[in-house]
């Protein structure tokens, strides 16, 4: 009889599928459509499972790699989640809740964990630790800003944290799974290259939604 262990690898990688899938369906249909918000619902809930089982992972065997895996799925479901988020708190008189002050709380401190041990590993000689600070800055950076704007009560451009936050998201998905296919192949830059081709069209995307509105 299979383990826990092994229906939540399975499951775990089945999601991150319906993740890509859903991601890619969001991406590609009209902004605002019936289509582009089934996705996008469908994204964020194959998301929340690939976090969850994780931690059902990590439960079943702690390992320092699974403990970095979780660092970075905390991130990963942190910007899908805030990029939900956002579309709750379109009007400037919709203040964020507890849920989000909690969140973006937990992402900085996981991500300030996740840098620092990627500082340290690549101090001790491993390339992976340069993947761990990347991803750790990026996280600090976007719940370290979220939690200045709700300090500040700010509202924001919610479009553009949309989709700053569904995309990068997505990125990370993109990541998870050309790390696992590609890693053998072209090592640690199979977890940074989605990083390197997303960040500029993130900030493309976003120059332009600004001027359009």
């Amino acid at each position: 009889m299979p383990t826990l262990e092994t229906w939540s690898l399975w499951l775990h990688i089945a999601a991150g599928t319906v993740a890509v899938l859903a991601g890619v369906g969001a991406l590609v249909t009209k902004k605002g459509g019936r289509r582009h918000r089934g996705a996008g619902k469908l994204f964020l809930a194959a998301m929340a499972v690939t976090v969850a089982t994780v931690f059902v992972l990590l439960a079943a065997a702690v390992t320092t790699f699974r403990i970095v895996l979780t660092l970075v799925a905390v991130f990963s479901g942190y910007l899908a989640f805030s990029g939900y988020r956002v579309l709750s708190r379109k009007r400037p008189s919709e203040t964020p809740a507890t849920v989000d002050w909690l969140a973006a709380g937990t992402v900085v401190v996981a991500c300030l964990v996740l840098g620092s041990w990627g500082v340290a590993w690549f101090l001790d000689g491993s390339s992976f630790g340069v993947v761990m600070a990347v991803f750790g800055g990026i996280g600090v950076a976007f719940g370290g800003q979220e939690l200045r704007s709700f300090r500040r009560g700010e509202s924001g451009e919610w479009l553009v944290g949309h989709l700053q936050r569904m995309i990068a998201a997505f990125i990370a998905t993109i990541s998870a799974v050309s790390a696992v296919n590609l890693t053998p192949v072209i090592g640690v830059s199979a977890w940074l290259w989605p990083t390197v081709v997303g960040t500029p069209l993130i900030a493309y995307w976003s120059r332009k939604y600004e001027s359009d509105r």
